[in-house]
């Protein structure tokens, strides 16, 4: 089963079951109601309407309050072609959030930020938290996710490597493509191993496992559980393997007119285009015409 979010005639965002052709959606509960109680809708039969796909707008399934937390130099290998590799690695992660104004869907276009040379590619999985988690265990962290994602943690450098804190260049606009959510329990667990992919143009960039991660899914979200608590709807991006843009010589970066895409085995494939700056100031004139 794969889980989408949806929103008709810019109504309230919903939760759907989308079909295996990807045609049709089937309404499993609105956006609130649905991580109130994940298991239980995931568990029960589709009572909504079904719809055709091209009815409907998709959107992530996010909670506006939900955090987004991404692990920072996960792969080892990623750790040894970056700005870091001469640093011992962390008996912890590195964490750094993302707000979920930045995260977008599938087949969405995503500008490039002013200022920027391009954009850089991190395809990734993300996990998705269905429980309440204060304290936990490592295995009860890992019992509370509830399905993953194909991410791409696209990343503005030039912003990222202003300061120490990353967070201005991992949150530049629609730069956090999402795709459906497939339930845990089909995926299995990322320690068993499963390849990520990532490629431009059809081009490979990334080909990695994350048999290599360093951190967890269930031992990062136990160790972020002891400072904060996790609630249901909360998203942890996993990091991504070597491969990445700024690290070669020369130096690779997304430009406008570029596709990338990240496939994770088990989960599928995320498809998004790269456009121009342009693309922010439309949008931003759409939605202040939409509020006039």
């Amino acid at each position: 089963m794969k889980i989408v979010g949806i929103r008709r005639n810019a109504g309230p965002v919903e939760v759907a079951a989308l079909s295996r052709d990807g045609e049709s959606v089937s309404v499993l509960a609105g956006l609130e109601q649905f991580w109130a109680g994940p298991a239980h809708h995931l568990a029960s039969e589709a009572s909504g309407e079904t719809l055709p796909a091209s009815a409907v707008e998709f959107v992530p399934p996010v909670l506006p309050g939900a955090r987004v937390i991404c692990i920072g130099l996960n792969y080892l290998k990623h750790v040894a072609e970056g700005s870091f590799k001469d640093q011992e690695l962390s008996e912890h992660p590195t964490l750094f959030a993302r707000w979920t104004q930045s995260l977008t869907v599938d087949g969405a276009a995503v500008p490039v930020p002013s200022g920027e040379d391009g954009l850089d590619w991190e395809g990734e999985i993300v996990a998705w938290v269905g429980e309440t988690l204060v304290d936990a265990s490592p295995e009860e962290a890992l019992d509370a996710v509830v399905g993953y994602s194909v991410f791409n943690d696209l990343t503005a450098r030039r912003a990222q490597k202003l300061t120490s804190q990353w967070i201005l260049g991992k949150n530049a606009d629609l730069s956090g493509p999402v795709g459906p959510m497939v339930l845990a329990g089909e995926v299995g667990d990322l320690r068993d191993g499963l390849r990520v992919q990532t490629r431009v143009n059809g081009e490979t960039v990334q080909d990695g496992n994350t048999t290599e991660m360093v951190y967890t899914v269930g031992e990062t979200l136990a160790h972020i559980s002891k400072t904060f608590t996790l609630r249901p709807g909360d998203l942890l991006a996993t990091g991504t393997p070597s491969g990445v843009g700024y690290a070669r010589t020369p130096q690779w970066l997304l430009q406008p007119g570029d596709t990338v895409e990240v496939e994770v085995e088990k989960i599928g494939t995320l498809r998004n285009s790269i456009v121009g700056n342009e693309a922010r100031h439309a949008a931003t004139r759409d939605v202040k015409g939409a509020l006039r």
